[in-house]
């Protein structure tokens, strides 16, 4: 099973419903309140954001919401740590090019 079950910093949670969510255009699946990166890697997804420059994949890196690898424009939101942001019913997820701007 390629879902993770113990975060390192949210330590393990019980299991929320399940629910639906849109990545990319995409129905999937998860459960409420886990990470979207989790509920993302359950699902195969594993590049989260391109790079601006070289336009290079990245994905879950440290699952802790230090780096910007695991971004995403999240409900319109760029720049969302999908790691460490908890998956609710309906959310509209989308990969993301490069590092956003605040404000953008």
């Amino acid at each position: 099973m390629s879902r993770i079950s113990e975060h390192p910093i949210l330590g393990k949670k019980e299991k929320g419903k399940e629910v639906e969510f849109t990545f990319d255009g995409q129905k999937m699946k998860g459960f409420e309140n886990e990470p979207i990166a989790i509920a993302l890697k359950a699902n195969g997804v594993m590049i989260h954001r391109y790079t601006k420059k070289e336009h290079k994949p990245r994905g879950l890196f440290c699952a802790i919401g230090r780096c910007t690898d695991c971004v995403m424009v999240v409900d319109g939101k760029p720049n969302i740590r999908t790691c460490v942001t908890p998956l609710k019913e309906g959310m509209v997820v989308n990969t993301q090019d490069g590092v956003k701007a605040v404000g953008m």
